[in-house]
């Protein structure tokens, strides 16, 4: 995947990337609702984002529908919030035939992620995928409104790169917008406390550690969960770019799982750690502000994937 923030993950168990997988499977992740708080996406690379000025370093993932020889084939554009759907799209190559062999790596061949456009609801899925290269997974989204679909694989293709391409998503139903949660280092999760030490800044490599505690306590025995102890994506308010990574190279089950990140552009990004505790998957979302690059610091251009 091209991202625009790069995130360099260390200090957790088990070094593993979020975008591709083994074996075909299926499992529903976690879901993201905020209690009470706290545009159509355009492929570009220098522009200014929506929730603070400032410019693209990078190509980021998810903006658009085709890339690289390859298109996200959408079968269900439509939904009813609060009823449970079949979820069904292909990936198409340049010859417009469904692909049907993908690049192994960490558990998954593909991972699914369903965001809505206010990043109040956040679903990590992962389909099942028949013989015809068709997707698919039961969904059931709990508000109606706009969201994006991003599907993050590697085709098995020599010299094919990990690639994330996204998609329009409509639920149908009565429509009550929220407010984008203010910016906060603290955030819960089915009864787990986790803090973020650290920040965003374009330009500028700044670490980012997550600690997990429970009832006031350190969790110390956090669970891999495909194959790391944290997956963290974020998603840029405004035109949703796609960004993500995993923590790998060290050694502890927790209670920290850190991360060195570099903001692709200043503006506001919600960020979605997922961890496992005691065999269940939780997702803690913090709202994040990358201020302006310090003077001297310009945005650097970054290549490749930021697993």
């Amino acid at each position: 995947m091209h991202t625009g923030l790069k995130l360099t993950a260390f200090a957790a168990a088990l070094t593993a990337t979020f975008g591709t997988a083994y074996g075909v499977g299926q499992g529903v992740g976690p879901v993201a609702e905020d209690r009470p708080p706290a545009r159509h996406d355009t492929p570009h690379t220098e522009e200014a984002v929506e929730g603070g000025g400032g410019h693209e370093a990078s190509p980021a993932g998810g903006l658009q529908m085709s890339e690289g020889g390859y298109t996200l084939d959408l079968k269900t554009p439509r939904v009813t919030a609060g009823k449970r759907t079949e979820l069904r799209f292909q990936i198409r190559d340049a010859d417009g035939d469904a692909v049907t062999a993908y690049g192994r790596e960490h558990d998954k061949e593909l991972h699914l992620i369903v965001a809505s456009r206010d990043l109040i609801t956040y679903r990590h899925l992962h389909p099942t995928r028949a013989t015809d290269g068709t997707w698919s997974i039961p969904v059931e989204l709990p508000r109606a409104g706009d969201y994006r679909v991003f599907a993050d694989f590697t085709p098995a293709t020599k010299g094919a790169e990990n690639l994330t391409l996204g998609a329009d998503l409509a639920a149908a139903g009565p429509y009550r917008p929220k407010q984008l949660p203010a910016p906060s280092d603290t955030a819960t999760a089915d009864g787990y406390e986790v803090e973020l030490t650290g920040g965003l800044r374009p330009g500028a490599a700044q670490e980012l550690k997550l600690t997990v505690s429970r009832n006031g306590r350190p969790v110390t025995d956090l669970q891999p969960y495909l194959g790391a102890y944290g997956h963290l994506v974020a998603l840029r308010s405004g035109d949703l770019a796609y960004l993500h990574v995993h923590p790998g190279g060290s050694t502890k089950a927790g209670p920290d799982i850190s991360f060195t990140a570099t903001a692709p552009s200043s503006g506001t990004y919600r960020l979605f750690l997922d961890f496992k505790h005691e065999g269940t998957v939780h997702t803690a979302a913090f709202t994040v502000n990358a201020g302006p690059a310090t003077a001297g610091e310009p945005a650097h251009e970054e290549e490749g994937h930021g697993h």
